[in-house]
């Protein structure tokens, strides 16, 4: 027979219950400080003058000038008026009954000596400064109050609780919050999780190896590099990167926040980043990765007004030394993501520090495809589901975004109760994602649904008939998010822009405006997201690449990203450069009126039919102008990405 076990729950002392005996406590000392108890009774001015001129009053106690304390005779006790509190259970002999609370002092005085002269009365009354324990509890209550707060907040943040071991842990504040990951919290992310990032997975995974085979490198002389920095926009996968390393090492792998670091208190951050590094070589070989390092990586002197003390700069001095500190033969790899590497620190992105900077970018068309395939793995998909067209729909979407378009076509598919997804749900899924949500009930009169009707049938017949333009896909004029109307093209994936190329562009996106103006005679403010487009386009032309024939082969875009509240060119450059934007700009609107005059009778019938079916797809423009020359085979690549226009 085995030993039986005792399944009863044992007394586990909570290090709450020491405030228990403390009220207890002083309670007990308000009570006992309370010489009536808890049944002596307030009376008012005329019951106190019964009792005085019954000559029941054995001696009277003024305490603090303020209020009296009244005796009564042992043997006027027993009678009826009071006898209700003489016969209650928290009545103690010799104790008073009554409290009078008598105003001036020299008043009751006089009324007190009246009334002895008066009615013969034997009694005595004597002056007593008392302080009491409920006067001086109240003192010191803000204090008390203030303590308790602190000791609550302290408990809080060192992690304590009702489990009994808190009270040990107020000095925990320094240790370190990252989350350890090892053999008995197996990360399931592997590299057949991360699709695409094809150089980005090598650079890691030559890490990977490393740590588990460091004899292949270090017999050469080769060092393992102390760190790598994932770089890259947002949404793109730094951080799935680092939990495929954690998944595939093999090895303890430490995961904490920039923001982790920070604290109220002085010295905290850089005591966790030293107990950080500590934990790491106690299990070494193993792998340190920090989420957003910007948090604590800003670079140093920035602004003065910090002064020299400033916490966020010990931390990072701390996280510099770390990180230089520890030998090459301890294995502790630091792998850190951000998206804004330009306001990083030099002294951290030094080699010897973070050795590698592995940058990752919005994935190409190829990567789309692969990562649709990983997104698609738990969906149910019907057969006319086209992947690659969809990859060719979502020019610059991260894998952030086609993992939440996936999830957004299934939620149209389940809104519309199918039985599984099918390609137009994913269609719609780019339409809400990209263009927001379809708004068919918004009131839009007849006038200015004609005006929208031809300010994207200019859009329309401007790109279709320039070589450059991005072909268009579809226009329509259902209100979608905060535009009343939107063209949608496929942009190409281009690696570098020529001249031609980007005023073939701002020329297309002139072309609402054109059409408003030739049609109409009038122009509306529904240009205004192409008027900032075009804008921004002809500024970048002239001074970020050189593009202008008077400006000249200059740029005034500084990489480093400093702010500097100095223009990098005189005043004469200033006036120039305004005067070439606008010269370029204005150049694309006549260029696109010129265009629409040549196709004012395709204009009109463009726009009859947008407003007959609000929604038109390339075929009805092949059906209109016919076949782009200039398109290789004379076929058109679609695909929905929204530049069109915002109707205000």
């Amino acid at each position: 027979m085995g030993e039986k076990k005792n399944n009863t729950p044992k007394f586990k002392l909570n290090s709450y219950w020491i405030y228990i005996p403390i009220l207890l406590f002083l309670i007990g000392m308000s009570f006992l400080n309370n010489s009536g108890g808890l049944s002596s009774r307030k009376i008012a001015s005329n019951e106190f003058t019964e009792i005085l001129n019954d000559n029941d009053v054995d001696k009277i106690l003024i305490i603090n000038n303020s209020r009296a304390e009244i005796y009564i005779k042992e043997e006027a006790q027993k009678k009826e008026r009071h006898e209700k509190i003489t016969k209650s259970p928290f009545f103690r002999k010799g104790s008073y009954l009554y409290e009078y609370n008598f105003g001036d002092l020299q008043n009751f005085e006089n009324k007190l000596n009246e009334a002895k002269q008066k009615n013969n009365l034997s009694f005595d009354y004597f002056n007593d400064e008392r302080t009491s324990f409920a006067d001086t509890l109240i003192n010191f209550l803000p204090f008390i109050i203030l303590i308790a707060i602190w000791l609550f907040f302290m408990r809080r943040m060192s992690g304590g609780g009702a489990g009994g071991a808190g009270g040990g842990q107020i000095f925990n504040i320094g240790k370190s919050k990252a989350k350890l990951f090892d053999e008995n919290t197996k990360v399931k992310t592997t590299f057949k999780n991360v699709a695409g990032l094809e150089g980005a997975k090598e650079e890691v995974q030559e890490i990977v190896d490393f740590l588990k085979n460091p004899e292949k490198y270090t017999k050469l002389g080769g060092k393992i590099p102390k760190g790598a920095l994932l770089v890259g926009p947002p949404g793109t996968g730094k951080t799935l990167l680092a939990k495929a390393v954690a998944g595939e090492a093999g090895v303890p792998f430490f995961s904490l926040s920039g923001s982790d670091f920070v604290e109220m208190f002085v010295g905290v951050g850089a005591s966790r980043v030293r107990d950080l590094f500590k934990q790491a070589q106690q299990k070494s070989p193993s792998i340190i990765f920090i989420d957003e390092i910007d948090a604590i990586g800003r670079a140093r002197g920035k602004n003065s007004m910090t002064g020299g003390n400033d916490e966020r700069e010990n931390t990072l001095n701390q996280l510099l030394t770390e990180m230089d500190g520890f030998g090459t033969d301890t294995n502790v790899i630091v792998l850190a993501a951000t998206n804004r590497a330009e306001i990083l620190d030099k002294a951290l992105m030094r080699a010897g520090r973070f050795d590698r900077q592995i940058y990752v970018d919005l994935p190409d068309l190829h990567e789309r495809r692969e990562i649709f395939e990983v997104h698609i793995k738990p969906l149910k998909l019907s057969d006319n589901a086209n992947l690659e067209f969809l990859a060719q729909q979502t020019p610059g979407f991260s894998g952030a975004d086609i993992a939440n378009l996936c999830n957004e076509a299934a939620l149209i598919a389940a809104r519309n109760n199918k039985q599984a997804i099918e390609h137009q749900d994913f269609l719609d899924a780019v339409d809400r994602i990209v263009g927001g949500l379809e708004k068919k009930n918004k009131v839009i009169t007849p006038k200015e649904k004609k005006v929208i009707a031809y300010h994207e049938a200019g859009h329309a017949t401007v790109s279709w008939m320039l070589e450059h333009a991005a072909p268009l896909v579809k226009v329509t004029i259902v209100p979608r998010g905060q535009s009343l109307g939107a063209a949608w093209y496929l942009p190409e994936e281009r690696k570098i822009v020529q001249t031609e190329q980007m005023l073939d562009e701002m020329c297309a996106t002139m072309g609402g405006r054109a059409a408003e103006k030739l049609i109409f005679n009038k122009i509306s403010t529904g240009a205004l997201s192409d008027l900032e487009k075009v804008t921004k386009q002809a500024r970048a032309m002239v001074t970020v690449y050189g593009l202008n024939e008077e400006v000249g082969n200059v740029t005034y875009y500084d990489s480093s990203g400093n702010d500097s509240f100095v223009k990098p060119y005189s005043e004469e450059t200033a006036k120039t450069i305004d005067e070439e934007i606008s010269k370029i700009i204005e150049g694309q609107y006549a260029r696109a009126i010129e265009i629409l005059d040549e196709n004012k009778d395709k204009l009109d019938i463009l726009a009859d039919k947008l407003l007959e079916k609000e929604v038109i797809f390339k075929d009805d423009l092949i059906e209109i102008f016919g076949k782009r020359p200039f398109d290789k085979d004379n076929k058109v690549t679609t695909t929905n990405n929204e530049v069109g226009t915002k109707e205000d």
